[in-house]
């Protein structure tokens, strides 16, 4: 049977799997380690929040997320920063449901929206996103400072 709850402290080595297995999927580095997820998950201000997806007591998969805002609309929304489901369980609702129940989670803290991306190459999530009513938008584009560029950023 398929349980999605959210995250507690003592899942952190489940979720540092589940990551792992979402930065091999898409061929990116990975930086993060179970004492940094625990800190900004659970620490004194937590960052962000999870939910994982369990088929029978077993991990297969895990969404998270945390509150955007929108000053042309005046209103939160949330931002969907990874969706995942192990590959022998995609195809099967998992994602579907994951990504209901952060919409539901949206709905009820009165969000008018809900976001994420989707990296070009992935035409099967593109398609699936699709299918669930999600617009993707070819007009925008993600803007990222990071490391050293960041630094000196902050600094100017």
């Amino acid at each position: 049977m398929l349980s999605i709850q959210a995250a507690a402290e003592s899942d952190v080595p489940i979720l540092f799997e589940l990551i792992r297995g979402l930065a091999e999927y898409e061929k990116l580095p990975i930086s993060a380690t179970e004492q940094t997820l625990r800190e900004t998950l659970f620490g004194e201000h937590p960052y962000a929040e999870v939910l994982i997806a369990r088929l029978d007591k077993r991990p297969i998969g895990y969404a998270l997320y945390f509150h955007i805002y929108s000053t042309f609309l005046a209103r939160p929304g949330l931002y969907l920063e990874d969706l995942f489901v192990v590959q022998e369980h995609r195809s099967k609702g998992v994602g579907r449901a994951l990504l209901a129940r952060v919409a539901q989670i949206a709905v009820q803290r009165h969000c008018a929206r809900l976001d994420w991306s989707v990296l070009a190459w992935n035409e099967r999530a593109i398609s699936f996103y699709q299918r669930l009513g999600a617009s993707i938008f070819s007009d925008w584009r993600i803007c990222r400072v990071s490391g050293d560029e960041l630094a000196k950023l902050a600094e100017s």
